[in-house]
């Protein structure tokens, strides 16, 4: 048996990940990002353990990852093992376009939201 170290999130890990949530980004989505922009790359079992996301949970979120094509996903076979071959994860994009997304996203909903509101003005009168 061997040992393995697998980083987990920190204190400031976390106080990216609430950040983000802050933004209305989904809590499996934000650990993944917090975790991923840490490491060089990591395997999915290797994200479980740092995040404390369940397996179907770290899946659910690699989607929106892999949706906004922010993540890079290879196939590890597993040496001497029969089965499936490992995924490793690595973030693709760099975290500063990652949260130029999300500011360009609340940038639109605020136009949405201001461009409604002179609507309702308008009606108003």
């Amino acid at each position: 048996m061997k040992n393995a170290t697998v980083k987990v999130l920190s204190d400031e890990d976390l106080k990216f990940a609430y950040a983000l949530r802050d933004l209305g980004v989904s809590r499996k989505v934000s650990y993944l990002i917090a975790y991923l922009a840490n490491v060089d790359e990591a395997s999915s079992k290797e994200i479980e353990k740092g995040t404390g996301l369940s397996s179907p949970g770290v899946s659910i979120a690699m989607h929106t990852l892999r949706d906004n094509n922010w993540v890079e996903e290879n196939e590890v076979k597993k040496e001497n093992l029969k089965g499936r071959p490992m995924n490793i994860y690595a973030l693709s994009t760099p975290i500063d376009e990652i949260i130029k997304h999300y500011e360009d996203e609340k940038v639109q909903e605020s136009e949405w939201a201001m461009e409604a509101i002179k609507k309702l003005k308008e009606l108003s009168r």
